[in-house]
């Protein structure tokens, strides 16, 4: 009976393990970030998962970036430069960190990922700066959550 145990053991530390191998934390660029970016770093650490994080940039040069074939505007290289500066507090941890910046509707271009990165979990913050912009349109986290067919972990920011 032991051993059956022992083995029940190993089987479920095996499965933690791999549970996730990619996880795409959706960020936006704001204080709201801290506690998804926290709780990810600790559950990739414990799993040894790859962390792609994601920024929608969905003013109107990124919208229309490709069509019109504009330069990155000033918010668009600000939002690079926080994912980089965030990609690198997680590389320090010792993880696989890889970014996107992402452009146009934030909930297509994350389940758009989602599909074409192999990704096993997304993991969202539920409050951020875009509640007028939500109201009018349904939040990105309830079209993602519907519409994806991975786990989504949500955590109310701190």
């Amino acid at each position: 009976m032991g051993d059956a145990h022992g083995v029940y053991i190993l089987h479920s530390a095996f499965c933690i393990l791999n549970m996730y191998r990619r996880i795409l934390v959706a960020v936006e660029n704001s204080a709201a970030d801290r506690t998804i970016v926290t709780h990810v770093r600790d559950l990739a650490t414990l799993t040894g998962a790859e962390i792609l994080l994601v920024h929608v940039a969905d003013g109107w040069a990124a919208r229309n970036f490709d069509q019109l074939q504009l330069r990155e505007s000033e918010e668009m290289k600000a939002d690079r430069a926080y994912l980089d500066s965030l990609a690198s507090e997680l590389r320090a941890s010792s993880l696989k960190v890889t970014t996107e910046l992402a452009m146009g509707d934030p909930a297509t271009e994350l389940i758009r990922l989602v599909e074409e990165r192999q990704v096993d979990l997304i993991a969202m913050s539920t409050h951020g700066h875009r509640l007028f912009n939500d109201l009018l349109r349904g939040t990105t986290v309830n079209k993602v959550r519907h519409l994806v067919k991975i786990p989504v972990l949500l955590l109310r920011a701190q």
